[in-house]
């Protein structure tokens, strides 16, 4: 084999989908050639897709793994603002399990030796039957790139130069007992091996379920919130509106009140009147009777008129009310029609376009990256940039706040006794779910501060 010909450490990259495994392979420099914009790829047009970057041995064994993500755009072309160092991250990434060339080097989600990368990457599946890396083995073995492989079958040597050794130096069995206890030892090493890394490929596996089981608790967290912040909102209206219920039941009341004393007075004056009269003689009596009875009469029936137009005049404002309530409603109607029509006919279009164009609109959040966001998502983005980023963290926009506090300068928070502020360089939290008040944004001393009061 010539010096151009011999095998060497090579490089390639593979693409996973949800149904068929490892669907395309490729060796680097093709890689760059899709990164660089020189080809497409169609059948990935609008998708985020998973891919391993291998670094493959003569021999077709792997020794070191990057899985990471590379968005597509509606054409198939790869996303332009994409930059991971895939050789350094590779070279220097935690170990993992063994694939037939010792621990190979592993870099993923959950282990990742660049912290500002790690939002990029991707956790491998260790389930038996569905184990990523072993997708991986299998297919660098079936060589479907054409690597040149390494000849290690061993140099025969001629029987003319096989030496015989006298026979009273041959080994004695003393010596094959030490060789077989060496070989024992030997065999029991690589079991040691074996089984190291076999723990350590099942502490990865501990690790990447326990971190999908803290997303999955934050993002129900965020949920549970904003449930209780809508029931909070919907009690606070209930309350305000039997409040004011029980004010104009208040109002009436008493007004019945002042008219239901009216009314007895006068019956009472009456009753006066009538006993006077009746000492006077029967005639007067009846005479004042039947006044007294026509008045009562006429202000009952002034009582019950009264009544019946101030229940008239509520009326008419009820269906004032309403009628405002309907008119208002329909210029609200009217108003969002104008702004939907305003907004599909202004800046609405324009960005529509440049979507068709292949414009990406992509900003950048801490503890979120690089966000694509799509064109349906654009105003609300637009509404409440932090809200959007919060969300995709699986936190509360007040919590997310807090945390990029805590992210653009790690120091302590807590306040000295003087008043100041202790301002103690701690360590950041990189992900806002599971940054926490007064426990991650205070150093160790006014943490243990904060617990002993607690308990105490």
């Amino acid at each position: 084999m010539s010096m151009q010909n011999k095998p060497q450490m090579v490089e390639a990259v593979m693409f996973f989908s949800e149904q068929r495994g490892i669907c395309k392979e490729m060796f680097f420099p093709e890689f760059e050639a899709l990164l660089d914009g020189v080809v497409n790829m169609p059948e990935f047009a609008d998708e985020q897709v998973r891919m391993a970057y291998l670094l493959v041995n003569p021999r077709l064994l792997i020794r070191s793994v990057v899985f990471f993500y590379l968005d597509f755009d509606e054409k198939g072309a790869a996303d332009t603002g994409w930059n991971l160092p895939l050789r350094h991250l590779a070279d220097n990434a935690g170990r993992g399990p063994d694939l037939g060339a010792g621990p190979i080097r592993l870099a993923c989600r959950s282990q990742c030796p660049v912290s500002w990368h790690q939002m990029h990457l991707w956790d491998p599946s260790l389930a038996p039957g569905k184990n990523d890396l072993v997708l991986l083995r299998d297919a660098v073995k079936r060589n479907a790139l054409g690597l040149l492989v390494e000849d290690d079958s061993a140099a025969m040597v001629s029987p003319e130069r096989l030496q015989m050794v006298a026979e009273d130096k041959w080994q004695a069995p003393d010596a094959v007992r030490e060789a077989a206890q060496q070989q024992v030892e030997q065999k029991d090493q690589e079991h040691r091996l074996k089984t190291a890394q076999l723990i350590k490929q099942q502490r990865l596996r501990i690790t990447t379920l326990g971190k999908q089981y803290e997303e999955e608790v934050a993002r129900l967290k965020l949920a549970g919130e904003e449930r209780l912040r809508s029931l909070q909102t919907e009690v606070h209206n209930l309350h305000q509106a039997l409040r004011q219920q029980e004010e104009l039941n208040a109002s009436l009341k008493e007004q019945l009140g002042g008219q239901g004393a009216t009314l007895q007075k006068s019956r009472e004056e009456m009753t006066q009147q009538l006993r006077a009269l009746e000492r006077h003689g029967r005639t007067e009596v009846d005479i004042l009777r039947s006044q007294f009875e026509s008045e009562l009469q006429a202000k009952v029936a002034a009582a019950v008129a009264e009544y019946k137009e101030q229940v008239a005049i509520r009326d008419v404002e009820l269906a004032y009310r309403t009628e405002q309530d309907t008119q208002l409603q329909q210029d609200l109607e009217r108003l969002k029609r104008e702004r939907d029509e305003f907004a599909s006919q202004g800046g609405g279009q324009i960005l529509e376009r440049l979507s068709k164009l292949g414009v990406v609109f992509v900003v950048y959040h801490p503890g979120a990256g690089h966000l694509t966001i799509p064109l349906q998502d654009i105003a609300r983005y637009q509404d409440n940039p932090m809200s959007y980023a919060a969300a995709k963290c699986f936190v509360s926009e007040a919590q997310y706040r807090q945390w990029l506090s805590h992210y653009q300068q790690p120091t302590c928070e807590a306040s000295l006794p003087s008043g100041d502020r202790c301002a103690m360089p701690i360590d950041r939290v990189e992900t806002p779910s599971r940054f926490v008040i007064g426990d991650s944004n205070c150093c160790a001393r006014h943490k243990a501060g904060s617990r002993l009061r607690t308990v105490s």
